[in-house]
């Protein structure tokens, strides 16, 4: 790997960085912020109550998503005819990377990460005009309808139905993990229209208006009281025929293109990164110069931001695969192992270091404020985080899975 930005890719990363210096708000970074309110008056510069009401940080959120948009950054990947701003593989991973560094809201989700790409890959002009406008101003969310009871690490197993009646396709059958469903109007979805066909072969690829007659979305609340995830049925759901992206029958090759996109995991790294760094000052506050850190609580923290680095560094092979034009196989499995058992040590570390005030969490009922004038350390956001990190190794490919592409893809040894 050459960690060297060329010319070019200096001058850009150097323009996003002036870019958040200058237009940034104070208080909008991201959730995982500072250990307090003190920490953040002291590492950002300016007044944490800046932003306090919800209404108030809605409103500095959508200017900011403006300013994006403006630069065409909302998607900045996409081509610049379908609103984005061309950017190449680097300078996708460069802003990604900085964007993280420095906390700011991204744009990002279903709808930009990998709905709306992979309709300008493989999707008619019709469907480019229905729905990439929508995804750029945020007025269309969407949803992944992949994975099902029992058919998650072997996607190819699904059994949902897509039966081709006249000019439409008729689904039933049920999907689940399904992120963000119950705000969703569009969904991507994998259903099986020739059941002779190999597994691989008889799957096409769908995108299903959310309204649609038949459609029933059902919550499913994880470990930190957060409805998350959702169970997705489908009665004598009815498709049209032009909501069909690419071939029938061959969905599962358009969403391998689907599972191309974003693999770098940058921003997973970056913000693992943040969290040490808001651990490190945590202890520091608490100590005040009365005692010393002990060595065991050093030597974890230490050893969680020696990972922190690793988890950056696996990023930056995978992009550099692509930036070769390469596609990161058993590359991007590696990134994704490590960062998401590192969320878990990650928090592991946070909850052990703050001790039995890691169980606590805000008083979500006494307001936006409750955060810092309660007890819970950032806001109860470690103990959240802790909870939270346990489907870490699960979704988006259990450990297991990607422990097994790396041992055959990556080291040639034999399946089972």
């Amino acid at each position: 790997m050459d960690f060297r930005d060329s010319p070019e890719d200096a001058a850009f990363r150097q323009e996003v960085r002036d870019f958040l210096t200058g237009e940034l708000a104070k208080g909008l970074g991201e959730a995982s912020g500072p250990a307090s309110a003190a920490g953040d008056d002291r590492r950002r510069g300016g007044p944490s109550a800046s932003l306090r009401t919800g209404s108030d940080r809605y409103g500095v959120y959508r200017d900011w998503m403006k300013k994006l948009a403006a630069r065409g950054w909302i998607a900045p990947a996409w081509p610049r005819e379908y609103g984005g701003a061309g950017l190449t593989i680097m300078q996708q991973f460069i802003f990604n990377e900085e964007m993280a560094r420095a906390r700011a809201p991204r744009p990002g989700g279903i709808g930009v990460g990998f709905a709306g790409p992979t309709i300008i890959v493989y999707g008619s002009e019709e469907q480019k005009r229905e729905h990439l406008p929508g995804i750029l101003s945020g007025d269309a969310v969407w949803c992944q309808g992949f994975s099902e009871p029992g058919a998650g690490s072997d996607l190819a197993s699904l059994q949902t139905r897509a039966v081709h009646d006249g000019d439409d396709y008729i689904i039933n059958g049920q999907k689940i993990w399904t992120s963000g469903a119950q705000f969703a109007q569009r969904m991507i979805l994998l259903a099986r229209s020739d059941p002779d066909a190999p597994k691989h072969k008889g799957i096409s690829y769908f995108l299903l208006d959310m309204k649609s007659p038949g459609v029933s979305v059902r919550p499913l609340y994880n470990m930190g009281g957060v409805p998350g995830f959702n169970e997705v049925f489908f009665e004598n759901v009815r498709v049209p025929k032009k909501d069909l992206l690419g071939e029938e029958n061959r969905g599962w090759y358009v969403a391998t293109t689907t599972l191309d996109f974003e693999r770098s995991s940058i921003g997973a790294a970056m913000a693992q990164r943040n969290q040490v760094e808001d651990l490190v000052l945590f202890v520091r506050e608490r100590q005040d110069g009365r005692q010393r850190l002990h060595p065991t609580v050093a030597l974890e923290l230490a050893e969680r931001a020696i990972e922190a680095e690793a988890a950056r560094l696996l990023s930056y092979r995978v992009v550099t695969l692509q930036n070769q034009g390469l596609v990161p196989n058993h590359e991007a499995s590696a990134a994704k192992l490590f960062s998401s058992e590192l969320s878990q040590r990650v928090a592991g570390t946070g909850v052990k270091v703050v001790g039995l005030y890691g169980l606590l969490d805000r008083d979500r009922k006494a307001g936006p404020e409750a955060a810092t004038n309660r007890h819970a350390p950032q806001g109860g956001r470690l103990m959240r985080a802790y909870l939270n990190a346990v489907s870490a190794t699960i979704a988006g490919g259990t450990s297991e899975i990607q422990r097994g592409i790396i041992a055959t893809r990556g080291l040639g040894l034999p399946r089972e």
